[in-house]
């Protein structure tokens, strides 16, 4: 069986130290805003590039708080507009409806899966006052010409940076090319806790403190609440992982370029088209295929023993949670959704597998050619 991803033999490559930092973690008797988690923070924010690194729950909890807290600033107001990919994880749509704005949602490009940079200024309006950007798949999505619609409109740059740890766009690493930046560490990501976790990233020191109080309940001081804030910490045991992790981050995302590469080398099948490799950054946290034959080839692959997944199979705006978008037409993004296959890529993979999967796909065809 050839494993979409075992967390399992990822978490085998660093087992001694992980259980190492842990056990300092459970001896110590201090698990919630300790010394673990100020050392994450620290060399988290040195590895991204940013002043502040405020660490959470989850990538979800980032991503809100950002927005809350420039909310809490007068930067954004209710019912303001905020410019998002619609091909993306709903987690990066409901950030910003549970915050009383509304997103505006733009086609991707089918070259490269990201937002495509020639329809944001027309989607843009006077109540425009950010753009969420999204590295999705670990595809670095920014643009100079993102860039300059930002400095031309004066809107806010917000990066979700949840798949794409160590992505880079001409020497920064995303998630410190705009003006806050939200991560996940979802076990599955290329830096992945244990458990669920997250943080934003900044060099804004007023959004960085507002960020933290609204995280700690809306509370900067103890038992004294200037804000309406939620609980939504990163714990002392996650952290402590984290930081063990984040060493082999960069020799990970080499790996999984090398993989990569064979993967794009190797498949040769008329059935299958594998998005362009452009001159943006990709830490390929998912290896994507689009096909036609999506479902036939997934079973095809099953029944060779490979496992795979699709990111994703409904994309937000077909949700039951979003039914008033349901009527509109996103015809890229619905092909995408309709069409995309993950293939195995990670760093734990030998070749012997990879050599498998290549041969797998090529020798697909569709039963109805």
């Amino acid at each position: 069986m050839i494993e979409y991803l075992s967390l399992k033999r990822i978490t085998a490559m660093h087992e001694e130290e992980i259980k190492e930092a842990v056990n300092e973690v459970i001896a110590s008797g201090w698990y919630l805003n300790g010394k673990a988690v100020q050392r994450f923070e620290h060399n988290y924010s040195r590895y991204i590039g940013t002043q502040h690194c405020i660490t959470c729950g989850n990538g979800l909890d980032a991503l809100y708080l950002i927005l809350r807290a420039y909310k809490a600033l007068g930067v954004l107001n209710e019912g303001d507009e905020v410019i998002v990919p619609a091909n993306t994880y709903i987690a990066t749509i409901l950030s910003i409806t549970d915050n009383g704005l509304i997103p505006v949602l733009v086609e991707p490009s089918l070259d490269t899966l990201e937002i495509d940079d020639t329809l944001i200024e027309a989607a843009l309006t006077p109540r425009t006052r950010a753009i969420m950007l999204v590295h999705l798949y670990g595809r670095c999505a920014y643009t100079e010409r993102i860039g300059t619609i930002c400095k031309q409109h004066n809107l806010k740059l917000i990066e979700d940076n949840a798949q794409a740890h160590g992505c880079t766009y001409k020497g920064k690493r995303t998630g410190s090319i705009g003006d806050a930046a939200a991560h996940s560490f979802y076990p599955g990501k290329n830096l992945g806790a244990l458990g669920d976790a997250g943080a934003v990233t900044t060099n804004d020191e007023a959004l960085a403190k507002l960020v933290r109080t609204l995280g700690n309940y809306g509370s900067s001081r103890k038992y004294v609440f200037d804000y309406r804030g939620k609980n939504s910490r990163m714990d002392e045991v996650q952290a402590a992982v984290l930081d063990v992790k984040l060493k082999y981050i960069d020799e990970d995302n080499t790996r999984r370029k090398e993989i990569a590469f064979l993967l794009e080398q190797g498949i040769d099948n008329p059935c299958i088209t594998i998005p362009k490799a452009s001159e943006r950054d990709n830490v390929y946290h998912i290896f994507t295929l689009l096909t036609p034959y999506r479902n036939e080839l997934q079973t095809f692959l099953s029944e060779h023993n490979i496992q795979t997944m699709i990111h994703y199979p409904i994309p937000p705006h077909r949700q039951l949670a979003y039914k008033e978008w349901n009527t509109l037409s996103l015809p890229i993004t619905e092909q995408i959704h309709q069409q995309e296959l993950s293939i195995p890529c990670n760093p734990v993979m030998i070749p012997k597998e990879i050599e498998e999967l290549i041969e797998t796909i090529n020798s697909f065809a569709p039963h109805h050619i």
